[in-house]
């Protein structure tokens, strides 16, 4: 592994899904902006927890993506109308949306 300079990224013989660096970097940056929004709203530990799962998928590889969605859903709900975390939370919509559609009805568990 090589580091050089203040900014860049480190190098490995690894490759890094895209869509997983983006979802890491969404989640972290909705993460921050939530720590720093200091009014408090009834489902703020549930948002706080579901982001924290949504980052543990993300550093496991390529996540399952009907847990990313609904872990999305629950993000939104517990946000509702914050209006002040909006672009944070587009973010990472968009960052789930990279991981494609939702899967058939058919498909989804009971």
């Amino acid at each position: 592994m090589v580091r050089s300079g203040v900014g860049q990224r480190r190098v490995t013989g690894e490759a890094v899904d895209p869509r997983v660096a983006e979802l890491r970097s969404a989640v972290s940056r909705l993460r921050r902006e939530l720590a720093a929004h200091r009014a408090d709203f009834a489902d703020r530990g549930i948002a706080e927890g579901e982001l924290a799962a949504l980052d543990a998928m993300a550093i496991s590889g390529t996540p399952e993506v009907r847990r990313l969605r609904r872990s999305l859903l629950i993000v939104a709900g517990s946000l509702g109308s914050v209006s002040a975390l909006a672009g944070g939370l587009a973010a990472v919509r968009h960052a789930v949306e990279l991981f494609g559609p939702p899967p058939p009805e058919g498909d989804r568990p009971r």
